[in-house]
């Protein structure tokens, strides 16, 4: 059936000016794919607009890792859900992917990144982990959870990383997706929360919606449960002591796993 096109054209706009939200935005795709069965043309200041702030966006399912990985590995910028926060990452050893993200944030070079890993045993490869008691580590991770460690000499990431700093914060979140992207880019993402600096933390996409455009890609895993705590950080480089750095959202369940690794608090030693 051959539709008008004064009224197709009208059809589209709406679905257009609708609020965009998950996956939902991906109905209009699909109807411009059916452009040439409505005979309808668009300005070009349209497509524009639609392939900018439109082809962005997709569902962070494993159907779009390989893409996610390839972009992280084209030295891009892309924005994911984590186990806590939406996150801005990209490949730790790339000075100007890692720039890029301090671009982006509108954040000093002096506040560092932390860096994501797929695996628990993937951390030995970018920080000192041999004082650490057994099984520590597995007990915190994946979670959410920052463990701030020595670089060490041995570490394979970039000096341009967080210059001057001899620590490095290390993440394995509980989130599928961005683990999937890590192994696939053998490498550590450097990863921070997807906001202006000094802003609230984001919780879904919306939240951080300006911020689109400088991204590759926007994975959109929903509206995150967590709260905007984000991370618990403890520091773990000093051999047999911890200190928190940031409560977060898991600091009660990470003291407890401390002590039951015999670790002691840094302010209570002698």
């Amino acid at each position: 059936m051959n539709v008008p096109a004064k009224f197709a054209e009208r059809s589209l706009l709406l679905t257009f000016r609708s609020p965009l939200r998950g996956v939902a935005k991906f109905g209009f795709v699909q109807i411009l794919k059916q452009n040439r069965r409505f005979r309808v043309s668009f300005p070009k200041k349209m497509e524009a607009v639609m392939g900018s702030e439109l082809g962005v966006v997709r569902p962070a399912t494993d159907a779009h890792a390989e893409e996610a990985i390839e972009a992280i590995k084209a030295g891009k910028v892309i924005a994911v859900p984590t186990d806590t926060l939406y996150g801005f990452a990209c490949d730790a050893c790339s000075s100007e992917a890692v720039n890029r993200i301090y671009e982006i944030k509108g954040r000093k070079h002096t506040s560092p990144l932390a860096i994501c890993v797929g695996d628990v045993s993937d951390i030995q490869r970018f920080a000192v982990t041999d004082h650490l008691p057994d099984g520590l580590l597995g007990s915190l991770l994946p979670g959410p959870v920052t463990v701030v460690l020595q670089r060490g000499e041995l570490s394979i990431i970039e000096k341009s990383l967080n210059p001057g700093l001899d620590s490095i914060g290390v993440r394995v979140p509980d989130c599928d997706f961005i683990r999937v992207i890590a192994r696939g880019s053998e490498t550590a993402l450097a990863l921070t929360s997807a906001n202006l600096s000094g802003q609230p933390s984001s919780v879904c996409i919306k939240d951080f919606e300006n911020l689109w455009e400088h991204c590759a890609y926007v994975y959109d895993g929903g509206v995150l449960p967590s709260g905007r705590a984000g991370s618990t950080v403890v520091d773990l480089s000093r051999l047999g002591k911890y200190k928190i750095l940031r409560p977060g959202s898991a600091m009660e369940e990470t003291v407890a796993i401390l002590e039951r690794h015999s670790l002691m608090p840094e302010a209570a030693a002698a």
